[in-house]
């Protein structure tokens, strides 16, 4: 599969779980702002049936009131004032056997019995409406009057409404614990609960108290629920654990494509690696082979210069051929951290002369130049002085491969300290440079640069990723730079002995 194929496979993962996540969150938006308005509306209804409900306790105290005081000025009980009772036709009066009295008699007096006693009765229902009309005008008259010229304060009951308040509430759903705060017309505070506390009294909501009263008899009360925010975002907890499921997918499957994707590059770098073994094998191979087919040919004659020459070649190529394996088996005791570094105290720029003296006449061959600028004040480090002295030279070997063709061979060595507490190493080169899509590869294990047309460059691949396993492993750093066309550039951070 192409690797387009691959990043467009997880874009469209990628968008469809963004997607929804997306929908699930505007979801739970919606739910909480729909419970957010449930909420209020049940409050401020709550809070109007809580003001209908004093209002009324009110009247209730006066009707109580002016019935007491009528009654004890009248020296009766409401009881006295209408009996039904006293209005029946009594029943030994309808009794049969009565003397001397023929049928038609007793049912005349029957029906003039039962006359009396409808219009005795309709007589008293008046009677007792129109009392009940002037008790109930002297409760109004009270209520309008009375209590009009009593402060808001006293006629608060701070009782009374916590009761009408929870009555309410519990009546429209809510049983939330609840706190609450009376003001008067003009905002002086009338009552407080114990437990109010200003900071949890966002968001709050008022009623007025006593509404029909002039305004300066008015009151109002707030209330606010602690626990509100917690109550309305309760119900986004039934949708928080799809979205957190959705979540573990899609990071699921952003670390299945990047497997994939990794598997890919790594099988790329096992074929490039196969290749270039191959090649670098084949070649030693080749040579060996023809070099003993040499001196199992009795059909030419060979001298002493011939026999050594030959053996020379056979032992060069034994070497190269050892070299090569060794660095392979080198790079697999690093990948399983079986390495084991000889610290010591050493001079850095002392190893970094002796490497540069040695990689000059190399340099000098083709034509180039090698410059160096020990300006590292404190050069101790402690470090592995053969890994250390392979490091430099693996650099200085990979500005040597990959240089222009048309332009002399330039290699800079600077080393420096840095904040008196790290020894620093660039080397840098005027060669072809390399890609940025490549730069960010190049410690990857078995991963070369392709060089274009230019086929002298071998290898492995493992150069750069030993120099950065070395590095690593010293407690160092190491970045590079490089620009196409004009070359590259390395530095190494590396913490001084201390």
């Amino acid at each position: 599969m192409k690797r387009s194929y691959i990043w467009l496979i997880c874009l469209v993962v990628c968008i469809a779980f963004v997607a929804l996540l997306y929908l699930q969150g505007r979801y739970a938006q919606a739910m909480v702002k729909m419970r957010e308005e449930q909420f209020s509306e049940n409050v401020l209804r709550s809070l109007d049936q809580a003001s209908r409900e004093l209002e009324k306790a009110e009247t209730l105290r006066y009707l109580q009131k002016v019935l007491n005081e009528h009654n004890a000025a009248n020296g009766t009980s409401r009881a006295d004032t209408f009996r039904i009772a006293d209005f029946i036709l009594p029943l030994d009066t309808l009794a049969p056997g009565r003397s001397n009295m023929s049928l038609s008699t007793m049912t005349l007096s029957k029906y003039n019995k039962v006359a009396e006693t409808i219009s005795n009765l309709q007589k008293h229902v008046r009677e007792a409406y129109i009392y009940e009309q002037s008790v109930l005008d002297e409760v109004i008259f009270a209520v309008m009057y009375t209590a009009s010229e009593q402060r808001f304060q006293d006629r608060l009951n701070p009782a009374v409404l916590d009761g009408c308040l929870r009555n309410a509430l519990q009546a429209n759903g809510i049983t939330l614990p609840f706190h609450f705060i009376v003001y008067t017309s003009d905002g002086r505070e009338v009552y407080r609960c114990e437990d109010y506390n200003e900071e949890g009294s966002d968001p709050s909501y008022q009623q007025t108290l006593f509404r029909s009263d002039p305004m300066g008899q008015m009151g109002t009360v707030v209330i606010h629920f602690p626990d509100q925010k917690q109550f309305i975002m309760g119900v986004a907890s039934y949708v928080a654990p799809a979205m957190g499921f959705t979540l573990i997918l899609l990071i699921t499957s952003l670390i299945t494509i990047y497997l994939v994707v990794r598997q890919k590059r790594i099988s790329e770098m096992k074929k490039d690696f196969i290749h270039n073994m191959t090649h670098e094998f084949k070649t030693p191979i080749s040579t060996i082979s023809i070099a003993a087919q040499m001196l199992a040919d009795k059909s030419v004659k060979k001298s002493d210069e011939t026999y050594e020459r030959l053996g020379n070649v056979i032992d060069g190529e034994t070497r190269r051929l050892r070299y090569q394996v060794e660095k392979v088996l080198q790079m697999s005791l690093f990948d399983n951290n079986n390495i084991a570094l000889k610290l010591q105290e050493l001079d850095a720029n002392e190893i970094t002369e002796n490497v540069v003296d040695t990689f000059s006449l190399k340099v000098t061959q083709v034509g180039g130049t090698l410059d160096m600028r020990l300006e590292a004040y404190n050069p101790f480090i402690n470090a592995d002085e053969m890994h250390f002295t392979n490091v430099i030279f693996n650099l200085l070997d990979n500005a040597f491969k990959y240089r222009r063709e048309d332009e002399p061979l330039a290699i800079q060595v600077h080393t420096y300290n840095q904040n008196d507490t790290h020894f620093c190493m660039s080397i840098s080169d005027n060669g072809i440079g390399i890609a940025k899509d490549n730069l960010k590869r190049i410690f990857d294990k078995f991963y070369r640069v392709h060089t274009g047309d230019q086929h002298n460059v071998k290898g492995f691949g493992l150069g750069l990723a030993y120099v950065q396993k070395m590095v690593e492993l010293h407690h160092g750093t190491i970045k590079a730079s490089s620009e196409l066309g004009k070359g590259t550039k390395f530095t190494i951070t590396l913490p001084l002995s201390l």
